[in-house]
């Protein structure tokens, strides 16, 4: 048994301190907004955020989230940078097939709270969609973080 802050909330999970927080996520709690890839780590669809910074939670055990806020896809729209890259997401059209686009939102999240604006087009991943998701990345940075 190992208690996770997920959005805000703590939660009892029982799951070995091994599994990966992919499939606590996933199988667990049935929070499938967080998308199984490569399972290596090098597409980023199952990125969250531990303590802010995004990481691939095919990678993560369990036990390294305890003590850490986890943030997932559904709960990114309880923060302001969340809900300022979805929304440009959405006026830009950036969707093609959609599987991978809760992995990007988290990882633009994570690199424009860090003020990392202009790493965000190497970090996002591979995806037809990574092209047109770069402009709205830039306008959803704060005016004083913009290149």
């Amino acid at each position: 048994m190992v208690t996770l802050n997920i959005n805000g909330k703590d939660v009892e999970v029982d799951a070995s301190n091994d599994m990966p927080l992919l499939w606590v996520l996933r199988d667990v709690l049935g929070l499938t907004g967080t998308k199984f890839g490569c399972g290596a780590g090098l597409c980023g669809a199952c990125t969250v955020h531990l303590n802010g910074v995004a990481v691939r939670a095919c990678m993560t055990e369990a036990s390294k989230a305890v003590g850490k806020k986890i943030l997932t896809i559904e709960g990114m729209s309880a923060t302001e940078m969340g809900r300022r890259v979805q929304q440009a997401w959405l006026d830009n059209d950036v969707v093609q097939c959609g599987y991978c686009q809760p992995g990007q939102i988290m990882q633009a999240a994570s690199l424009l709270t860090q003020k990392k604006i202009r790493r965000t087009r190497r970090s996002i991943r591979r995806c037809r969609a990574t092209s047109a998701a770069a402009g709205p990345i830039q306008k959803s940075a704060p005016r004083s973080s913009r290149p």
